[in-house]
């Protein structure tokens, strides 16, 4: 819906009244560009558009006032209003009480010559309100959600189409696995590999490989995956050149610590007839966190998991508080890893 409205946007088709709400900063960031970009003229920028949040000091009646006034050589005014936090049910002693009642007039009849944005970064409005309602049924309503796997996945395809190359499927999974799920990495790494791209118009998985970043988290994830298939020399090896990098063991310890915590408790759901989806929920991480975690679960037993934990713990304590090397105690954790 948000990438359809987009389209619209670009071919100069605007809606008066926007709401765009969800817990997904990329696309918010996005839309804003796009309307910025295709709304108004660069050289309008300073007359006719403003952009007021209701969280740093400004008003809901300074920025209802914008709305209404007449654009300044130009065709069209757009206003971005920031955190309308008059929209939720949550509570804050330093949150402003707005006057809603210019909005509500406005809502009726809204200027025709205004494109006027709420940026409410929520994952929930309240319902029960009047001017969520009412607003709600005057914008045209945009839900900045985080993607589902499969979404991403066409995102991905999409985000490549726009720079001119294509990108098989075992390279967009492999993506994925390396620069995770967040859209503003993975927009980066996309738009690098299109440059990479040019001339073959292919991001292909070996392109992949060769240039996406890791990220110090996906390299604890892949020294999870060679411990697990007991490839404890390869395991090191990424151990050590994260110990290069200057990494520091208790940040790695950390790391893997929350990662077997994920497979374990990923586990003892799947155990329950969870499905990945209600597991990711239900963690409140990403389905496709789960679904590698779920890869990684089928390699122990419960008691395994349990051993691992109670190591992981026991290093933690050796770390914080024994005269051991700390490099030299998560050296043992791995090479023990698959005897717990």
């Amino acid at each position: 819906m948000i990438v359809k409205e987009w389209t619209a946007m670009k071919q100069k088709r605007f809606a008066p009244v926007y709401l765009v709400y969800g817990d997904e900063p990329f696309l918010i960031k996005e839309t804003k560009q796009v309307l910025l970009k295709h709304s108004i003229l660069e050289e309008e920028m300073d007359f006719n558009f403003s952009s007021y949040d209701l969280e740093d000091g400004d008003t809901l009646d300074q920025a209802m006032e914008d709305a209404e006034t007449f654009p300044f050589m130009g065709e069209r005014r757009l206003v971005f209003i920031h955190n309308p936090m008059f929209l939720t049910a949550e509570k804050k002693k330093e949150k402003a009480e707005h006057n809603v009642a210019p909005l509500q007039s406005y809502l009726d009849s809204p200027a025709p010559y205004t494109i006027l944005v709420f940026i409410a970064p929520y994952d929930k409005l309240d319902e029960r309100k009047k001017i969520t309602k009412q607003l709600k049924k005057a914008a045209t309503v945009l839900e900045a959600r985080k993607l589902k796997e499969q979404d991403i996945i066409t995102w991905v395809k999409q985000r490549a189409g726009q720079a001119g190359v294509q990108i098989d499927d075992q390279a967009v999974s492999k993506v994925i696995e390396l620069a995770g799920t967040n859209l503003f990495l993975l927009s980066g790494e996309i738009d690098k590999l299109a440059l990479y791209a040019y001339e073959s118009s292919q991001i292909t998985l070996e392109m992949v490989d060769k240039l996406t970043a890791r990220s110090i988290e996906q390299n604890v994830f892949e020294l999870i995956d060679r411990a697990v298939h007991n490839k404890i020399d390869e395991a090191l090896r990424l151990y050590w050149d994260l110990l290069k990098q200057k990494e520091e063991p208790l940040k790695i310890l950390a790391l893997l610590s929350a990662q077997f915590r994920l497979i374990y408790q990923v586990k003892s759901l799947g155990s329950k007839g969870y499905g990945q989806q209600q597991i990711a929920s239900q963690l409140k991480v990403h389905p496709f966190r789960v679904k590698l975690a779920a890869k990684h679960a089928q390699a122990f037993s419960d008691e395994q998991l349990t051993g691992i934990m109670l190591s992981l713990a026991q290093s933690d304590l050796e770390m914080k508080s024994s005269g051991l090397n700390k490099e030299m105690v998560i050296e043992l954790f791995l090479t023990k890893i698959q005897t717990q």
